[in-house]
């Protein structure tokens, strides 16, 4: 039976996709680390979102701890922490390929955690592009796709994992906003997907086109793909506007029959927009309430 557990993500009060995945007898944690904005509205982050980060943290390594295999999608800090690398420790290690469509940044990011991994993790394995049969589940990994729009941030892998059902987790797509990042989850035809929404909350001129294309294609995505689940979250729950930015994606999950949600609705509890509160979290003190649709 396959199990998919979002352990820390924007709708949660942080940044990350860090997921948890049970099938068989197969324990897969993907991008465990987790992050928090460095500056939103002017403010550092409030003490609320680093007590939430610290929280967050803990359930994701005692999820790694118990874990037969770790996925490293990209090498953005709020999906793997160099400061943390302990925690791969005797694990098998899927990794996008540290030299090969890769931007500057996440091309030094790579070669520093990969001099560390060498002598911690049991086994690491280049998944671009590649499927590994596991016994109990089946892993194929995407062709590196950009990361958003243009690959001015980089390149990640997008992730299949196949047991009786099957799980996609598209990781930094930004969207998806380009046909080349929508076609590997057209072909793996997911009963559950998790996906990284359109960036929202940062003005810019091209967002408009950017989440019309975003928009268009999980429609595409919920028509075509036979999902039965789609999460939409992280880039895109950094706004609190969040639901109405994708309404045409809820309109098309209500006519089909898709459950159309974030992580924390998933896991049936109510969104916490930390980063996208922030300034209230200051001026008020914080506390929870309820964010979406």
């Amino acid at each position: 039976m396959l199990k998919v557990t979002p352990l820390a993500f924007e709708s949660l009060g942080v940044r990350s996709m860090a997921t948890h995945v049970e099938v068989g007898d197969l324990s897969i944690v993907i991008d465990p680390a987790v992050a928090l904005g460095p500056n939103r509205f002017g403010f550092s982050p409030h003490p609320i979102e680093e007590k939430m980060k610290a929280e967050l943290w803990r359930q994701i390594k005692e999820k790694v701890a118990e874990a037969d295999i770790l996925i490293v999608t990209h090498y953005h800090y709020d999906h793997v922490e160099p400061k943390e690398l302990r925690i791969y420790s005797g694990k098998k290690v899927f990794l996008k390929h540290p030299k090969r469509l890769i931007n500057r940044s996440q091309k030094e990011r790579a070669a520093s955690i990969l001099a560390q991994l060498r002598g911690v993790a049991d086994e690491i394995k280049y998944a671009d592009g590649r499927s590994f049969d596991l016994g109990a589940a089946n892993i194929s990994f995407s062709k590196p796709v950009p990361h958003g729009m243009t690959a001015a941030r980089g390149y990640v892998i997008e992730v299949s994992i196949m047991g009786d059902q099957s799980f996609l987790f598209t990781s930094d797509v930004q969207g998806p906003v380009l046909d080349e990042q929508v076609e590997f989850i057209l072909r793996e035809k997911p009963d559950l997907a998790f996906v990284d929404g359109p960036t929202t909350y940062i003005d810019s001129p091209y967002r408009p086109i950017e989440l019309r294309e975003a928009n268009e294609n999980l429609v595409k995505i919920i028509r075509e793909a036979g999902i039965r689940r789609l999460v939409v979250d992280h880039h895109l729950t950094r706004d609190l506007d969040y639901s109405e930015r994708i309404g045409p994606v809820y309109e098309a999950g209500d006519e089909l029959g898709v459950v159309v949600e974030c992580a924390a609705e998933y896991l049936k509890v109510a969104p916490n927009l930390l980063e996208a509160r922030r300034r209230e979290l200051y001026q008020t003190g914080g506390g929870d309430r309820d964010v979406g649709r």
